[in-house]
């Protein structure tokens, strides 16, 4: 089976390279390759012999467009195992098998039965195979060709667009690339010269010609001149076969703009320009206009004016119009007719931008003599501007220099001007000018919101000849000062709709409000919506600024009632964007509605069943605030109370007993810091043994011994008391409870030292109380205590 396929290969690549012998081969009879056959020795040495299978190719290629009446025959399939009996059956399949190829089973002849376009398809891969015509049996693998679809010349040249738009510089070089222009064909360009292209200018020589190969349009003229001729029209063949003729074509056209480059120097139509002058003109004023004609576009145009010699270069100047091009001359200081009555310029005009590859066609400038003649003349006085226009802020203080004008005799006597304002431009009398220098000031604060504009008109008369008098307008543009705050654009009112506390808050605002500002819209918005600092967490409403001079409303929680509450006040701070800020507090009144269960508003008035005394929910929660605290209180007072009537010695109930407790104590002086020391009050009796505390109840409860309790039925009154003094003695927590206090320490440091008298009669004292027996009766005792020892030791 390999053997078989090598063989398949060589036989289509033999088919390939000797395609163009075919028809030659179909005349002189069909090509049987001897095929012989391929021996193996097998395992017992006996030899085995295969039949090989050997293909005749007629023909690889169809020519597309064939009209002929009869199929164009492809090719020829023959096996050199059929004898011609008729018992082998040929099979086609693959690309296009039984529609546009058909082959018959019993010859092998290929025809094809449609006509072929090669530029829908350009070949076809098919599939032959020999097999037993009676059992369909493969007699031989199936083998693999190719049938190509040759091309003939039947498209013509196309360009990728039917026009063109290029632009060269004027004066180019001859050779100068300007635009390439590209035509395709549908031809196979590699076969034959179907597809091949040549390109040739069929308009618009002798100025450009173009590359028969690549298609570059060149310039074919030295020095074309867009002046002279600005926009050229070519048109363009392509012509495939070569060229030759029978070849196809196809035409473009190519508009061809030359761009302008600075090849003409500005040039001024006259040599000399005439002007004239009044001395009474002030510097500044335009005294005439020359100008230089350059027939060059754009920058290349462009023309600069300067004065370079003249007896008048220091009362003149010139400055350049570029709107125009023109060069407008200007008095540059004032000029007497009595002292010169003419002046001679002389005024270049040049060009802004040069190229460096014309500098050879310069200089690119050019000069004029303007001869300027000063008039006199005996007129009115003269402003310096045609109009004023001052600009003064709101709300400045009266008094306050907001502009001025200023106007001149233009007589050779200059007489000075007075100055005045018409009043019935001025009727609130807003404005007052001084009359000699023309300083206009205000006499009361003005109100841009109330005028944004003011205007009145200034007299400039002589003061020696009221009749020469000139007007002028003046006009005053009251600017704004943040002096406006920010108000509701409109008396809202919101609508909330009762409801229950599960019901989900809505995203959408009760009410959505604006501003508006009377100031200006710099002193304006973006305005800021936000509430009190007091109330910023508001438990019932909330406001969301949404920058865009906007705000809306909000419910931060549901289950309003018109019971407890039908109108709600929440106040809103509006701040503007002024320097500095404006803001005001308006309030927005909310008010509780009945609502469908759709949402919409049924009533708002509160009904008559709810018409009931109710506190606000801030009334409540202070009221709730205030029992709260005087609970508390009650309870700490109670409390207190009951500590301190509380009995140094717990009684119970059924053990009540009198107790006699005895305080003959006495603390120590002013300095006694150690007198309730534990060391010091200890009993060193019972420093080793138990001593209740009589101030606190014992932690335990002492438990009688079952044993010593008598029987419920006994009648021995004495054993049962004698039992009960037994526990009673043996029961540390039953009170009284023992204590043993010692005070053996008295203060240190007092003044007034002792006045215990214990010891005193057995302790030996340096003092001498003698002085007791002549106080009186009353001191006898302590006289007697207290004397003199001897007296004591003669009694005893």
């Amino acid at each position: 089976m390999k053997e078989n396929y090598c063989l398949q290969a060589a036989l289509v690549c033999l088919g390939v390279l000797c395609h163009s012998q075919a028809f030659t081969a179909e005349r002189r009879g069909h090509l049987r390759p001897s095929f012989h056959g391929h021996h193996e020795k097998g395992k017992e040495g006996q030899v085995l012999q295969r039949s090989k299978r050997g293909w005749v190719w007629n023909q690889f290629f169809v020519i597309e467009e064939y009209t002929g009446p009869d199929p164009v025959l492809v090719g020829r399939l023959h096996s050199d195992i059929d004898s011609g009996d008729g018992n082998i059956k040929y099979i086609l399949s693959g690309e296009g098998a039984g529609t546009i190829f058909v082959i018959d089973d019993k010859s092998g002849n290929i025809h094809a039965t449609k006509t072929l376009d090669r530029e829908e398809r350009a070949q076809y891969t098919l599939m032959a195979q020999a097999v037993d015509r009676d059992t369909n049996r493969p007699l031989e693998p199936p083998s693999e060709f190719i049938v190509k679809v040759q091309d003939i010349n039947d498209n013509p040249p196309e360009f990728l667009h039917e026009t063109y738009h290029a632009n060269v510089p004027e004066r180019s070089n001859v050779g100068t690339s300007v635009i390439q222009v590209t035509a395709s064909d549908a031809d196979d360009p590699t076969y034959g010269n179907s597809a091949k292209l040549v390109y040739s200018i069929l308009e618009g020589q002798p100025y450009f010609s173009v590359e028969a190969q690549t298609g570059i349009i060149r310039t074919a003229l030295p020095n074309m001149d867009r002046e002279a001729k600005e926009e050229y029209h070519v048109v363009i063949q392509a012509k495939d076969m070569g060229g030759h003729m029978g070849g196809l074509s196809g035409t473009t056209k190519v508009t061809i703009t030359l761009t302008d480059v600075n090849d003409n120097p500005p040039k001024f139509p006259q040599s000399v320009y005439q002007m004239s002058v009044s001395e009474a003109a002030v510097p500044g004023e335009e005294v005439g206009r020359v100008k230089a004609k350059d027939p060059d576009i754009g920058e290349n145009g462009l023309v600069t004016y300067n004065i370079v010699d003249g007896d008048g270069m220091e009362l003149f100047e010139i400055t350049t119009d570029y709107e125009t091009q023109e060069g407008v001359v200007k008095l540059k200081k004032p000029v007497d007719f009595e002292t010169k009555r003419a002046y001679s310029l002389k005024v270049e005009a040049a060009n802004v931008h040069i190229d460096p590859k014309f500098i050879s066609n310069g200089p690119f400038k050019d000069t004029v003599t303007v001869k300027i003649a000063v008039e006199d003349a005996d007129e009115p006085p003269m402003f310096l501007a045609p109009s004023y226009i001052h600009e003064v802020q709101e709300n400045a203080a009266a008094g306050t220099v907001v502009g001025r004008v200023h106007a001149k005799d233009p007589d050779a006597a200059n007489s000075p001007i007075r100055y005045s304002i018409d009043r019935h431009t001025d009727l609130d009398r807003f404005f007052t000018i001084n009359p000699e220098d023309g300083f206009i000031k205000t006499t009361k604060p003005l109100d841009r919101e109330e005028t944004t504009w003011l205007n009145i008109s200034v007299f400039a008369a002589e003061i020696h000849n009221r009749h020469q008098e000139a007007k002028v307008p003046v006009a005053f543009r009251v600017l704004d000062v943040n002096d406006n705050a920010p108000r509701f654009a409109a008396p809202y009112e919101g609508f909330i709709c009762e409801s229950d506390q599960t019901k989900p808050l809505s995203n959408q605002p009760i009410v959505t409000i604006s501003a508006d500002d009377k100031d200006d819209t710099a002193n304006g918005p973006r305005f800021i919506f936000s509430l009190p600092p007091e109330i910023i967490h508001n438990p019932n409403f909330t406001v969301r600024d949404n920058r865009d001079n906007t705000a809306g409303v909000y419910a931060r929680r549901g289950g309003f009632s018109r019971q407890k509450q039908d109108l709600y006040l929440l106040p809103i701070v509006i701040s503007d964007g002024g320097i500095p800020p404006m803001s005001s507090t308006n309030t927005l009144s909310i008010k509780v509605c009945g609502c469908d269960v759709n949402g919409a508003l049924l009533s708002c008035n509160a009904e008559a069943y709810i018409l009931n005394a109710g506190l606000s929910t801030g009334a409540l929660i202070a009221i709730l605030a205030c029992i709260v605290i005087l609970l508390v209180i009650v309870v700490l007072f109670v409390t207190l109370r009951r500590q301190k009537k509380e009995p140094l010695i717990v009684f119970e109930e059924e053990d009540v007993r009198e107790n006699i407790i005895t305080y003959d104590d006495e603390g120590g002086g002013e300095e006694d810091t150690e007198a309730f020391d534990i060391a010091t009050l200890q009993n060193p009796d019972g420093i080793n043994g138990f001593i209740p505390r009589k101030d606190i109840k014992p932690e335990y409860q002492y438990m009688p011994r079952p044993g010593l309790r008598p029987a419920p039925n006994s009648v021995d009154v004495d054993e049962f008391i004698s039992t009960r003094i037994q526990e009673a003695d043996n029961d540390p927590t039953a009170p009284p409870y023992d204590s043993i206090q010692i005070y053996g320490y008295e203060g240190r440091g007092s003044v007034a030292g002792s006045l215990s008298s214990l010891e005193s009669a057995t302790t030996d004292s340096d003092l001498d109380y003698d002085y007791l027996q002549n106080w009186g009766p009353r001191f006898k005792k302590l006289a007697d205590l207290y004397g003199s020892k001897d007296t004591f030791d003669d009694d005893s």
